[in-house]
């Protein structure tokens, strides 16, 4: 009993039910000691709301909605009508519970964020290593950083070649080869081949600690909606208060007066948005969509602009091979591809498992194994298959073994504008042929697209990716408006300036790390909660469960249905009350009655939006057998590193 008690939800359940117990026992007029049980809805459900009311005048100056149920209440109490009290007080923090149980969320996502800070670093001093506090780093050291180890500050090869995974930034899946002269940034991962480096930003200057900052910063920005209830409070309190006066001192009838008071309580209204969002929470729950924050339905019916992310988003995130081209007369490209797929059989790298895995999805075969296997971290892998001698790997990795520097460059330029990765493929000394992988384009995208643009939303491509790569994935999905090579302060200034100078209402999807920042700006985030990290997840209002983008236009036209249905809600109790308060001024209606007309109205509004639990109109059907191709990063990619 004790734990449940501790447990806010639950214990707000467990009054609930035993105020509801005790009104219907009161009802039937059965009392206890001779004491209606009335009392009980009247102390578990009325005292917090006259607690909540006088706390919003005292504290904040604020007139809301628990100012008007508490003079109800408490009139009501005073000339003994202590059914009506228990009752409005019962109804009224149904609907507050609602209300609440619908705004709570996650804050874990900054906590995840900063547990991505590492935490020690290895300082190199007369070719002496050390472990030294990250913080303690300063500008010019020179740190030595492992195969595995997260980088701890910004900085610039001075030594060595590696593969760094950079999605923490860039939300790019691909290790990117890197070698001495080239910038590293704090928050990736060293994926091969240890290297040094000279540290030029650090402590709060590094790019991981700014990434924390912004997602802070859009987090403490971002306005809440308030309850329409507590909007109208001020006005509803003054009208029901004048009135019940008025009433008094034309019939001089204090009952009348406190009829008034009860009808007037906004339950209906207060009821009226929460029992919609949390009817359309559980429709879209079956679709596989996790609504976070309770208002999120709501602001994201006014959304006119919708921004994507591509890597794992638009595409599903995972590079497949293209294209085999051999270029040998006495080497077929099936022949190419088996040796190729041998040559990475034992590869770590994100390319050379894609060409393993594609050659047997294709083939249904087994790969046979190399004979020999080496990796050249930052370049690629040589191997022995079928006795020959096989180099897999980037242009620097052909040259550094002596091949023609012409025959590499005709198939760089030949696909140097598609952004898409290409493995060099040399074969006993002599090129041999490429292989072109890119990432796949999630077949219900373009269906997807157009059916938002349809909804007159307006969609954007946000992405880390090159412009070539961009550009060609916003025109198979039609999405005229791109940018490309953006880091997260970029996303997150772009959404700033669309909702800031623009006036504009931003939705953004996203998945990486990267994104976070610019799911907690926008007016409405939504994060793919399969492929999606947590930290993208957690920042976000909403989130798609299996990643089903093409759920995203039924989301959308359901939070417009949600805030119609809220606002025949509203007009309804507020009509109801208008009726309710002409009769209680001419005595037809009594506390009791009053409190029983006036609840029915709430039963209704109850009902009217439990009809979105059903709701599935249909956008643009999305066709899934369609499959379109995506480009991808840099032109050159080592298969290596491994």
């Amino acid at each position: 009993m004790k734990n449940l008690l501790k447990d806010e939800i639950k214990r707000d359940i467990l009054f609930l039910v035993i105020s509801g117990i005790a009104l219907i026992l009161s009802f039937s007029h059965v009392k206890l000691f001779n004491v209606d049980l009335a009392w009980i809805a009247v102390i578990f459900c009325g005292l917090p709301i006259i607690k909540e009311g006088i706390e919003g005048l005292v504290t904040e100056f604020d007139i809301k909605a628990d100012v008007l149920v508490s003079m109800a209440l408490i009139a009501s109490v005073i000339i003994g009508e202590i059914f009506a009290a228990g009752e409005v007080a019962f109804i009224m923090q149904i609907g507050a519970f609602l209300e609440e149980f619908t705004v709570r969320k996650s804050r874990k996502g900054i906590e995840k964020l900063v547990h991505l800070t590492p935490t020690l670093a290895r300082l190199v001093v007369n070719n002496e290593e050390k472990s030294i506090n990250a913080k303690d780093v300063k500008v010019g050291d020179l740190l030595r950083v492992n195969p595995g180890e997260t980088i701890a500050v910004d900085g610039v090869i001075t030594k060595g070649k590696t593969s760094i995974d950079n999605s923490v930034m860039s939300g790019e899946s691909i290790p990117v080869d890197l070698s001495e002269g080239d910038s590293v940034c704090s928050g990736a991962v060293n994926q091969f081949g240890s290297f040094e480096m000279k540290a030029t930003k650090v402590g709060e200057d590094s790019s991981i600690q700014r990434m924390i900052k912004l997602v802070q910063s859009a987090d403490a920005s971002k306005a809440k909606i308030v309850g329409l209830a507590d909007k109208w409070a001020t006005y509803i309190v003054v009208a029901a208060f004048s009135s019940a006066i008025l009433t008094w001192l034309i019939t001089g009838e204090i009952i009348r007066a406190v009829t008034i008071l009860v009808v007037f309580c906004p339950c209906a209204l207060v009821l009226a948005t929460p029992t919609a969002i949390v009817a359309a929470i559980g429709n879209v729950s079956k679709h596989g969509i996790l609504v976070k924050e309770g208002d999120a339905l709501e602001r994201l019916s006014k959304v006119n602009k919708i921004t994507f992310d591509k890597t794992g988003t638009l595409t599903y995130g995972k590079p497949s091979v293209e294209e085999v081209v051999s270029v040998m007369h006495d080497l077929s490209n099936e022949e190419l591809y088996e040796m190729v797929a041998s040559c990475e059989l034992y590869s770590e790298h994100p390319l050379g498992r894609a060409i393993v895995s594609s050659f047997k999805e294709n083939h249904k075969v087994e790969v046979n194994p190399p004979q020999e296997f080496k990796i050249i971290p930052g370049r690629g892998v040589i191997a022995k298959v079928n006795n020959k001698k096989i180099i897999a790997g980037n242009k620097h990795l052909l040259l550094d073994e002596k091949f023609k520097r012409e025959e590499i460059r005709f198939i760089r330029e030949k696909h140097k504008n598609q952004g898409k990765s290409i493995i060099y493929i040399g074969i006993d000394n002599k090129v041999g042929g490429y292989v072109i992988l890119s990432d796949t384009l999630r077949k219900e995208s373009k269906s997807m697209v157009e059916s938002i643009k349809s909804l007159g939303i307006s969609p954007v491509l946000l992405t880390g990716d090159n412009k070539y790569v961009s550009e060609s994935i916003a025109s198979q999905v039609n999405i005229e408006e791109v940018k490309s090579e953006c880091f997260p302060q970029d996303k997150l200034e772009l959404i700033d300036k669309y909702q800031e100078n623009e006036n504009k209402m931003v939705c953004m999807v996203g998945d990486g790390i990267n994104d976070a920042p610019a799911l907690k700006k926008a007016y409405v985030g939504i994060a793919m909660g399969g492929i999606g990290s947590d930290i993208a997840v957690d920042a976000a209002d909403i989130v798609l469960v299996r990643d089903d983008i093409d759920n995203l236009p039924h989301l959308l036209n359901l939070s417009k249905h949600m805030m119609k249905t809220i606002k025949i809600n509203i007009a309804f109790s507020l009509g109801l009350n208008f009726i309710a308060v002409i009769l209680a001024m001419t005595g037809v209606l009594g506390p009791v009655v009053g409190a029983l007309v006036h609840n029915a109205g709430s039963v209704l509004v109850i009902i009217n939006s439990a009809l979105l639990l059903k709701y599935n109109k249909k956008s643009n059907k999305i066709e899934k057998d369609l499959v379109y191709k995506d480009s991808r990063t840099n032109s050159e990619v080592s298969c290596s590193n491994l």
